[in-house]
């Protein structure tokens, strides 16, 4: 039996395993299972992910940066982005991989407008996310702004954010704020800022519909959340790990 599964430090939201399990059922395959992990820290990781027998896995928060120490190759994509949320394991190797930034990019792509595409983007949160979010966008020639509570060099503040939504008609939720079970908290409490000229995208997908998407809409914003994003990145996890082995894998 080959394990597969997600690690996390809280994963009660996550559909992961849901989706999965509804793959293996509809393309036939019986031998392998997808399993939820959530662990406390990353000690031990190493030993932990052997003695689990994981044939390969998906990273969530917190881990998606601080995985990457005790990953033996990075995939040329995964280093540019500086974040990890897919793992293959071949011969004992664990080969980080980075499936969120094609993912975003992919579900982004037709929901663009021209406006959006001559402005920055505001992109809220400094994590593993936010980084694929990031690079997704410049993939696409849009700057992204990285939204901090407590900046760092390259980063504004929640306060310079708002100044700037008036002609940043792009922001994307890469927090966990909004998610279930804290469904009534917000990343983005600058309505008056927001207008139909706005696409707000929120990575969160568990509530379908979060405060701040809802509160955008009610603007006139359009807006989409990371469900369809969830599905791309678990196919291409798959791929990954289901692929043939290549020079880099022994």
């Amino acid at each position: 039996m080959k394990r597969y599964g997600l690690i996390g430090a809280r994963l009660g939201h996550s559909f992961s395993q849901r989706w999965f399990e509804a793959m293996f059922a509809r393309e036939g395959v019986g031998d392998s299972v997808y399993g939820l992990y959530e662990l406390d820290s990353l000690a031990g990781f190493r030993h932990w992910v052997e003695s689990v027998g994981l044939a390969g896995f998906n990273v969530t928060l917190p881990y998606k940066v601080a995985v990457m120490e005790f990953l033996d190759v990075l995939t040329p994509e995964a280093e540019a982005v500086g974040a990890v949320n897919c793992v293959a394991v071949r011969n004992g190797r664990l080969i980080g991989h980075n499936t969120d930034a094609p993912a975003f990019r992919a579900s982004l792509l037709p929901l663009l407008k021209p406006w959006h595409r001559q402005s920055p983007a505001l992109v809220l949160g400094t994590g593993g996310a936010a980084k694929a979010v990031a690079a997704a966008l410049r993939s696409l020639d849009i700057e992204p702004a990285l939204v901090s509570r407590s900046p760092a060099a390259g980063q504004i503040t929640y306060a310079e954010a708002a100044r700037r939504a008036a002609s940043a008609f792009l922001i994307v939720n890469a927090t966990p704020a909004g998610m279930t079970p804290r469904a009534d908290s917000t990343p983005w409490p600058y309505l008056d800022n927001l207008s139909p000229k706005h696409l707000c995208f929120d990575l969160v997908y568990n509530p379908p519909t979060t405060r701040f998407l809802s509160e955008a809409a009610a603007r006139g914003a359009a807006t989409a959340n990371g469900l369809e994003m969830l599905h791309r990145q678990a196919q291409l996890s798959w791929d990954y790990w289901t692929a043939a082995p290549s020079p880099a894998d022994s």
